[in-house]
């Protein structure tokens, strides 16, 4: 019975858990997609100067990428259920303190550390807890829940205009703060499932001897968590390292197009109500992508590491082709397939690291993978300046955008052809075992 319960259920409850995550997905990635809104605003009642102002934000991606780890360990000591309700309400505290605004150093404090630390306890255990409810569903699941980032991002941005509109940027502060409370909610909804991958090793203690019968219940009634430890060994694999390496050559990218879009357009002298239009349809074709990125993965017809390798390259081709618009139709196509794509990435790049770790090491994974990812962005919007003064051109970000993504697909085929070639190894070690026959004379007589 314990089996059974403990096995991924690939539906039933697992789709509540998805749309949980769903909401958390917009109630942390969106908001901070969003708070650039917020910018002007802060930046205007202080009188600082605009690199001061924007370090609110550089605290909150740095507080989201290093707390990723702290919350998957949490996550593997007590459950994901707790820890979400943790990071929404370190989430709500972060924007009702910053209501207060009492000085810039008060806003990294608030809007910026507790903030950053309330979306990583949030959305790192979100994502990891639908990777545990499916298996063969698990691309198409993780899909529906990072859609959530897009839906409310397309939402977020006139919503939090009118509120910063009606009751100022304080106001809307407070009443962000109220609405990501809704995250300790769909914590609730975050059902415990024992993980099946813990339950094999349970299952290896319960077939013990018949003289062990006590010892055996004592297992058998002590929690799967109990039996949980945060994996940090992982930085000694090979395929995780290849992996990670493909994080931050991948961040270095994903980080650059948002920055120079707008820049690029003005450059080509195209209106601002048109640019501004640039960015929603970058969310709604990023929304389509994640959806049918997901909805393929599930049909099983690719490998999830082949198929991620291929929406890397589709995308280095469509950052590469992006600076060759020179008017406002020929961009919004190019920016359009650029976000299409990256919606596909973003869809199966979970999936691949949980088939590269196994889901008894994801959590702990998870938690390395974004503190190691993280190296890259912020790395590459900075390097992308660089030589974007450099070269007096917006359009060089794209172009070392797009060669950065091809190098990282260059690890994901180092790690495809490393399965590869620890899947025939094992093949080939397990043939003379099928081969072996209990008489001698039985086997000679097969070979001949």
């Amino acid at each position: 019975m314990q089996a059974k319960d403990s096995n991924p259920p690939d539906g039933g409850y697992g789709w509540v858990v998805v749309v949980s995550a769903f909401m958390v997905m917009g109630l942390t990635a969106a908001v901070l997609k969003t708070f650039g809104l917020f910018f002007v605003e802060i930046q205007q009642h202080f009188d600082e100067l605009a690199s001061t102002t924007s370090w609110i934000t550089s605290v909150t991606i740095a507080i989201f990428h290093l707390g990723a780890p702290v919350a998957s360990s949490l996550c593997v000591r007590y459950t994901h259920r707790a820890v979400v309700i943790t990071g929404g309400l370190l989430a709500f505290s972060g924007m009702a303190l910053g209501f207060l605004g009492l000085n810039m150093v008060w806003m990294y404090a608030t809007t910026g550390f507790l903030q950053g630390l309330g979306i990583s306890f949030s959305w790192t255990p979100a994502i990891s807890i639908v990777s545990h409810y499916f298996s063969k569903k698990r691309a198409l699941a993780n899909a529906i829940a990072s859609a959530g980032e897009c839906a409310f991002a397309f939402t977020f941005g006139p919503f939090f205009q009118w509120l910063i509109s009606q009751y100022g940027w304080k106001g809307a502060l407070l009443i962000i703060g109220g609405i990501q409370l809704n995250i300790c909610v769909c914590g609730i909804l975050m059902r415990p499932l024992a993980s099946s991958c813990l339950l094999e090793a349970s299952h290896s203690e319960i077939e013990t001897p018949p003289g062990n019968g006590a010892s055996r219940i004592d297992k058998e009634d002590k929690s799967p968590v109990t039996h949980k430890t945060f994996n940090w060994m992982l930085v000694r694999q090979p395929e995780f390292v290849l992996y990670a390496i493909f994080g931050i050559l991948a961040a270095m990218s994903f980080f650059v197009p948002p920055l120079f879009l707008v820049p690029l357009s003005y450059s080509l002298g195209i209106d601002e109500s048109w640019t501004a239009s640039l960015l929603s349809i970058l969310a709604m074709v990023d929304f389509a992508g994640r959806l049918l990125c997901g909805w393929y993965a599930n049909l099983h017809v690719t490998k999830t590491v082949h198929l991620l390798t291929m929406t890397i390259m589709l995308i280095s081709t469509s950052l590469m082709l992006l600076p060759l618009a020179n008017n406002y139709l020929s961009l919004a196509i190019f920016t359009g397939f650029y976000g299409f794509f990256f919606g596909t990435t973003v869809a199966v790049h979970i999936t691949v690291l949980a088939d590269v770790v196994g889901m008894p090491d994801f959590d702990s994974a998870l938690g390395l993978f974004m503190l190691i990812r993280s190296t890259g962005g912020f790395v590459g919007p900075p390097l992308a300046g660089l030589i974007v003064d450099m070269a007096g051109d917006y359009r060089a970000g794209f172009y070392m955008a797009g060669a950065t993504l091809v190098l990282s697909a260059g690890f994901l085929v180092t790690l495809d052809q490393l399965q590869q070639r620890k899947e025939r190894g094992s093949q080939t070690n397990s043939k003379p075992e099928k081969s072996t026959l209990p008489y001698p004379s039985l086997h000679l007589l097969k070979l001949q």
